[in-house]
């Protein structure tokens, strides 16, 4: 059993297939609108298939603000180190500094030579990755004195000038399966990134020891080397095998995989908007709960950063523990963007008073917390539409693409009469309750009859919310053919604004401290 303690990242493995260009960027936009962390692309350049992934990942850049991205992994026998180097380096810094480095000694040498890189055997791929990592980290240590040297039997650079130097620590991670190249990922990788595909059961923990001992022989600590691994499967209502099941036996079997293997990424393989939704909404989530919750009853490390990529959250919250209800709902700040009411706010029923004399358990208290933690995650999409909206009136993007991205939003994905909390987090398992089946407001006010005004309060807001959704789609829309009419659109997004912040503040106030007194979470 190995657990390293690394934080948990979740990421994509998109085809860059080019029948589709348009639909191959708009995935990796996707995934950073959903809120994975990580987006990366296989590299086969003689694949005329598929699109450069160095140029494809350059232009998914310029696209999105947040997401990491890499090569999954860069085909190194056709990516010379020197040139792999800076433009590694470059693309960093252009992103402030949001590039990894997965790199592989090479695979289906016929094509290779077909396109003029020189036929390895395994062994000389392995050795010449080796090289080709001194290559590359030289060539970053750009304060370093005298230029680049490595007089290698495969790579050899002979006083090239160092730099530029990349804007963060780029990670190297080493798609490895044999003995010599985990034992290399050991000694001079910063993860190992397989596919699970491609393993035997056993093979990780096989994996592991190897890169561990070959670690410590090298002077390092295993903690050094982040687990990363390539996953796919299907979602399905019921098991029908690994990965091939409802999000929560994702969730389960994920948490499994970190807790017992020592995985700190998964990377989901789908060109499917609707898997990769379900994976970054419902999956990772419970995945983090779980594995969090494991580490606090246990004695596994704390979870240390990652090297290269942090998960992309919300401003960090205070952690809840037992004792007096310490769960803090988003206030209200009374501002308003817009001269429309949709509501009359004075008008909103109260829930209950909490005794004050009530204590809760850190698992009660973490029902509360994740409504606000799905809440923070619908006003981060929020900033994202004012973005694109800007983007729009500056001419950056045209209204068709903003329509399009903000479509794939979760906010416009929820089907809002059953609640952004249910749709984003009931489907989630927890360890006491099974909530697949039903929906988060009839079992409040069953459980709590003195609810019933403030749920059906919140069923009225939640349809109003769709239409004003609706009204920022239609100016979208009246946009295209009328591009005097932004000061329309502007006036449709502030009302957005306004109405779902509100909502959600007054949501979190009412629910926040029920969701834990009652167990339903």
């Amino acid at each position: 059993m190995s657990d390293y303690g690394h934080e948990l990242i979740f990421g994509s493995f998109t085809t860059p297939g080019n029948d589709d260009p348009d639909r191959t960027v708009g995935l990796a936009v996707l995934a950073e609108q959903v809120g994975l962390d990580l987006v990366t692309f296989q590299d086969h350049p003689y694949q005329p298939r598929f699109l450069d992934t160095w140029t494809l990942l350059s232009f998914v850049a310029a696209r999105t603000h947040r997401v990491h991205l890499s090569a999954n992994v860069t085909n190194l026998p056709l990516r010379p180190p020197a040139v792999l180097a800076r433009s590694v380096a470059s693309l960093d810094l252009l992103t402030d500094g949001r590039v990894a480095l997965g790199l592989g000694a090479g695979a289906f040498w016929d094509a290779i030579e077909a396109m003029g890189g020189r036929r390895l055997t395994a062994g000389e791929g392995v050795r010449a990755l080796e090289e080709a990592i001194e290559v590359i980290r030289q060539t970053w240590d750009a304060e370093a004195r005298g230029g680049v040297r490595v007089d290698g039997e495969f790579h050899r650079v002979v006083g090239a000038k160092r730099g530029p130097a990349p804007a963060h620590a780029v990670p190297i991670w080493l798609g490895a399966y044999k003995p010599r190249m985990l034992a290399l990922t050991g000694r001079r990788a910063d993860g190992w990134l397989p596919s699970l595909g491609y393993l035997q059961p056993g093979d990780l923990a096989k994996g592991n020891a190897i890169i561990d001992d070959a670690a410590r022989g090298a002077g390092r600590s295993p903690r050094d080397v982040r687990r990363l691994l390539n996953i796919s499967g299907t979602f399905s209502p019921v098991g029908r095998g690994q990965l091939n099941g409802p999000a929560e036996q994702w969730a389960r079997e994920l948490a499994d995989l970190a807790l017992g293997d020592g995985v700190g990424t998964f990377i989901l393989a789908s060109d499917d908007p609707d898997d990769l939704r379900r994976f970054a909404g419902e999956v990772a989530p419970a995945v983090r709960e779980l594995v969090a919750a494991e580490r606090e009853r246990g004695d596994a490390p704390a979870a240390v950063p990652p090297v290269a990529v942090a998960p992309a959250a919300p401003a960090p919250r205070a952690r809840v523990t037992a004792g007096a209800f310490a769960v803090v709902p988003t206030p209200d700040d009374g501002r308003r963007l817009s001269d429309r009411q949709v509501w009359d706010e004075s008008a909103r029923p109260t829930g209950p008073a909490p005794d004050p004399t009530r204590t809760y358990t850190a698992h009660e208290q973490a029902n509360g917390q994740h409504l606000v933690q799905v809440h923070d995650g619908l006003r981060g999409e929020l900033a994202q539409i004012h973005d694109l909206i800007e983007q729009v009136a500056a001419g950056e993007i045209d209204a068709g693409a903003a329509r399009s991205q903000i479509n794939t939003m979760t906010m416009r994905q929820n089907r809002w009469t059953l609640g952004a909390y249910c749709e984003s987090y009931c489907r989630i398992v927890t360890t006491h309750h099974t909530i697949e089946d039903q929906a988060l407001f009839p079992r409040l006010r069953q459980a709590d009859p003195r609810l019933r005004p403030v749920i059906d309060r919140l069923e009225q807001e939640h349809h109003v919310i769709h239409d004003v959704l609706e009204g920022v789609d239609r100016a979208l829309v009246a946009y295209v053919g009328a591009p005097d009419g932004l000061a329309e659109l502007r006036a449709a997004v502030n009302l957005l604004t306004d109405t779902l912040l509100s909502h959600l503040s007054y949501e979190e106030r009412e629910l926040v401290e029920p969701l834990a007194r009652l167990g339903v979470g």
